[in-house]
């Protein structure tokens, strides 16, 4: 079992939750949820209308971008869900320590964009940037408050050493 699908630990849960209600994650769920409605409104709208009048390629580069856009969304959207669940009581800290909790999809979210970008449609170019800044502040709690810990984690010296001594007098 890997160490996210261990329970979380007293102190982890406890951090968890900390964040769930600190002011950091009202206003980056805020920033979240409010991105979400103005990428959804710009692609059904005038993000629509911008890419009828793109190259072929540009056309190409358009809808992988945007695909590329809602995946990142999503992830967020969905993980700062989770951390409202955990601060409604809906769900426990433990249970958003699960890997199907957790950002995914990162190599998507995280490459680049290609070069054949500057003919994209400035709007979208803005909605890529702002997405791209919030999934990595995301992803940076993430890692933080989840997987950090559980990897960087070393045995306190001073308790494997009280370990070692009940072990070898048997107490």
């Amino acid at each position: 079992m890997s160490e996210t699908n261990a329970p979380a630990k007293p102190w982890r849960a406890d951090v968890i939750q900390d964040f769930a209600r600190s002011e950091l994650f009202d206003r980056t769920f805020q920033e979240g949820m409010d991105l979400v409605e103005e990428t959804a409104g710009y692609l059904d709208g005038s993000g629509r209308q911008e890419s009828k009048l793109l190259s072929r390629n540009a056309a190409l580069a358009y809808a992988a971008e945007s695909m590329r856009l809602t995946t990142r969304l999503m992830q967020v959207a969905s993980w700062l869900l989770v951390q409202r669940a955990v601060r409604e009581g809906d769900m426990a800290p433990e249970a958003a320590c699960e890997d199907r909790y957790r950002l995914a999809a990162e190599d998507v979210c995280r490459s680049h964009a290609p070069e054949s970008v500057e003919d994209l449609p400035a709007g979208l170019m803005l909605l890529l940037d702002r997405s791209e800044r919030l999934y990595e502040r995301v992803r940076h709690l993430d890692r933080r408050m989840y997987v950090e810990d559980a990897e960087t984690e070393t045995p306190n010296p001073v308790l494997s050493q009280f370990d070692r001594l009940r072990t070898a007098f048997g107490s």
